[in-house]
């Protein structure tokens, strides 16, 4: 039964995608290959897809072939009665319908043929419809699981965008930090060192030298930050740890760090992870009035765990666009979730996971 029930499916969906165009997806096995056959066996009778296809064989595909036998066997008698005036010239001579004797009878008969030729192609298109829906239905994926092939699709193609703009990011930042801000460091050189030679110029054009050189090293403070902001050298160079030192250095409240990683991560888990930590300080700085924060960053299996904890005035509330709905958006972008607790008076702590593939 398992053997010719396969090979009736395969047959099924190949006359589907023959004849009407439709393709069927492949029902997944119900043990996989290499399975001792008791065990195929006992898997094949559990699986719910077993019965779908056994539904469409025993049940739906003959109930159908008798139904589109008895609209083609309609049709033939709607052709043989609607020309029953024409069959009357053809008896011999002298019978009772030669030359269409008894007219009300074959009236009657002529009009029961024609409602069979018009009943029976109507019929027939609406078996075939049938046949396909049913087919789709029990010859097919469930729609549980197409739904979740959908998610597992849609989950694969979010993290290739996902790693698709991380690598633009990178690559962005190296354009920036080899090409643009290069040259403005070596402009920024060039007018220092004009401002300390030049010694006979007049007092107005050594201001705007002065000047050209201040804008020089703003104009290069500012592309450092936008770098950074990119994706900063020592988060790809020297990892998570160096990259979150950095940040609790730069934060303009002190920040108690802790970091316990066994070894590195996928580059674009630590891009969220470095930016959730940043924007978190960021926001806590803004809104918190904290005095310190205490940051704790671990691995737990296939977990990443962030833990952003301060002693500020608490009430944080995502509703309120403190920047913690993007937060919670940029950890979901790699199927992490964030949790906030921020009773008023605090503390407030945000608890970030996220899945630490290795690379």
């Amino acid at each position: 039964m398992v053997l010719f029930t396969g090979r009736l499916s395969r047959a099924q969906r190949s006359r589907f995608r023959a004849l009407g165009g439709l393709a069927i997806p492949e029902l997944p096995p119900a043990a996989p290959p290499g399975t001792p056959w008791p065990r195929r066996l006992l898997a094949w009778c559990t699986a719910e897809s077993s019965y779908r296809q056994l539904g469409y064989h025993l049940v739906v595909g003959p109930l159908l072939t008798l139904l589109g036998a008895a609209a083609l066997l309609g049709c033939g008698a709607g052709v043989l009665l609607s020309t029953v005036i024409g069959w009357g010239w053809m008896m011999p001579r002298g019978t009772a319908v030669r030359g269409g004797g008894q007219t009300p009878s074959v009236l009657i008969f002529t009009l029961i043929g024609a409602a069979l030729l018009f009943a029976a192609p109507w019929l027939l298109v609406r078996i075939a419809r049938i046949d396909r829906r049913a087919a789709r239905a029990l010859l097919g994926p469930s729609r549980a699981r197409e739904l979740q092939q959908r998610v597992a699709d849609l989950a694969e193609s979010r993290a290739g965008v996902v790693d698709a703009a991380d690598a633009e990011r990178r690559r962005i930042e190296r354009d920036l930090h080899d090409g643009a801000q290069q040259r403005l460091v070596s402009l920024a050189m060039n007018l220092g060192l004009a401002r300390k030679t030049l010694k006979d110029v007049s007092p107005e054009a050594m201001q705007v030298i002065v000047d050209a050189h201040e804008e020089a090293q703003a104009a290069i403070a500012e592309l450092r930050d936008l770098v950074r902001g990119l994706h900063p050298v020592v988060l790809e160079d020297r990892g998570l740890d160096a990259a979150l030192s950095g940040i609790a250095a730069r934060a303009p409240l002190p920040v108690r760090l802790d970091v316990r990683l066994e070894r590195r991560m996928a580059s674009t888990v630590e891009a969220v992870a470095y930016f959730v930590v940043s924007e978190a300080l960021a926001n806590v700085a803004k809104h918190a009035q904290a005095s310190r924060v205490d940051l704790s960053v671990s691995q737990l299996g296939p977990t990443l765990r962030i833990v952003i904890t301060d002693d500020g005035i608490g009430g944080a509330d995502p509703t309120r666009g403190t920047g913690l709905v993007g937060l919670r958006k940029r950890a979901a972008s790699v199927d992490g979730t964030l949790t906030i607790s921020s009773p008023l008076g605090g503390p407030t702590v945000i608890t970030v996971e996220l899945p630490c593939e290795l690379s």
